[in-house]
């Protein structure tokens, strides 16, 4: 017989191999518990990522059904309230043509209707569904608009007369338009500047919007010539309704000439539509109240082509004259353009006032550019004597002069 010691180092490696493999299996176990684990948290990951993305799609399918929806809703016609009634009802003039007395939607506020107000129908009751808001013409609504012009009447020179008259006209009736009431008469409706292109009337109407806080509405006479009948007059109607929302304001039509010409007997269609604008400013004239918060301020160099109709008192009933500035005038023109110039002590603008006989404001401008580029193209930071002769005689075509070298003129 094997004696106990022998038994007990025979079971003991079968033990350590147990052992062994016990840890083996359960190493296993933690790896492929670990795997599990990692799993379960990457499972997890993708439930919450389909759950947001489920969320979304919902949430795209409500838009989409609310859009469908939207669209498969009967189209509205436009129309325009022609008097309200007492019981809530309103007298509506549609596209179609014929008047409807109609109901309102609850939706739709009854502050918000007025007479004259866009307003959208149901196409199968021709209830009002909401009012729209006043259309405008891109056109119109690109003029050039300015709140408040930064020219003043300082920044124009040798034009006293002239800003006095339109002062008169224009200024005292928006600013003290209380005086025309105690002495008892009406200012004029329009005025309009007469002269010679460059001689400052557009900058006149600007000076006079600064000085009166108006808004300044510049439009082109030729931009209210369209091609198709009644969209010219369609314009003016609605230049002058942007001129009454932006009240006080000051409306500068500027180469009136361009629709304002005389009528003729024999005339083609498009000139016929021209005069339909025509006639259509003339109404618009004369729907003003004088003493208003907008003043009307015509510009042209033909005058002598202009209508009648509309020189007549009461449209244009002030003509004011902008000569080609005198000696005086030059003078000051070259002044002011001069006191923002970086000039030598050489240079004077009497001398140069002498020199540019029958030049305009705008001439004397671009004379006074021509001479700072004569200065730039030389490298230097101010402008001599010299520069400004060479501007003279680029711009007003005269002889060439003869400069030294220190810039002193010589025949």
């Amino acid at each position: 017989m094997q004696s106990d010691l022998e038994v007990k180092h025979t079971k003991e490696p079968q033990v350590e191999e147990l052992i062994n493999e016990m840890r083996e299996k359960i190493e296993v176990l933690e790896r492929r518990n670990t795997e599990l684990l990692e799993e379960i948290r990457r499972v997890e990951g993708e439930k919450r990522y389909v759950e947001s993305e489920l969320f979304r799609l919902q949430k795209e399918l409500k838009r989409m059904r609310s859009e469908m929806e939207r669209l498969k809703s009967p189209p509205l016609i436009i129309g325009a309230i022609k008097d309200i009634l007492a019981d809530g009802r309103v007298i509506v003039k549609s596209s179609t043509g014929p008047d409807f007395i109609v109901s309102t939607s609850e939706y739709v506020p009854t502050e918000d209707l007025e007479v004259g107000a866009r307003v959208a129908l149901n196409k199968q009751t021709l209830a009002v569904m909401g009012v729209l808001p006043p259309s405008l013409d891109p056109i119109v609504i690109g003029a050039e608009i300015i709140d408040k012009p930064s020219l003043s009447y300082k920044d124009i020179g040798g034009l006293d007369e002239q800003i006095l008259e339109v002062r008169e006209a224009v200024e005292d009736p928006l600013l003290r338009p209380e005086l025309y009431k105690k002495v008892g008469i009406e200012p004029p409706k329009g005025v309009l500047l007469v002269g010679p292109p460059g001689t400052g009337k557009t900058l006149i109407a600007k000076a006079v919007a600064h000085q009166t806080n108006a808004t300044f509405i510049r439009f082109v006479g030729s931009e209210l010539v369209q091609k198709y009948i009644g969209e010219g007059a369609r314009l003016v109607r609605e230049l002058f309704e942007l001129a009454k929302e932006k009240a006080p304001s000051i409306v500068f039509i500027d180469e009136l000439d361009s629709i304002g010409a005389k009528r003729l007997e024999v005339a083609t269609s498009g000139d016929r539509e021209v005069q339909r604008t025509l006639m259509q400013l003339l109404a618009e004239l004369d729907g003003f109240n004088p003493i208003s918060d907008v003043k009307i301020i015509g510009a042209t160099n033909r005058p002598d082509i202009l209508d009648e109709a509309l020189l007549r008192p009461g449209r244009f009933d002030r003509i004011i004259e902008v000569p080609i500035p005198n000696y005086e005038g030059r003078n000051e023109i070259f002044r002011i353009h001069m006191t923002k110039m970086a000039i030598d002590q050489n240079v004077n603008h009497t001398d140069l006032a002498l020199k540019t006989e029958g030049a305009t404001g705008a001439d004397i401008k671009a004379i006074c550019t021509e001479a700072g580029m004569f200065a730039i193209r030389d490298n230097r930071e101010s402008v001599s004597m010299c520069d400004f002769e060479r501007a003279i005689t680029k711009v007003l075509e005269i002889e060439e002069p003869k400069c030294t070298e220190s810039g002193v003129m010589f025949a």
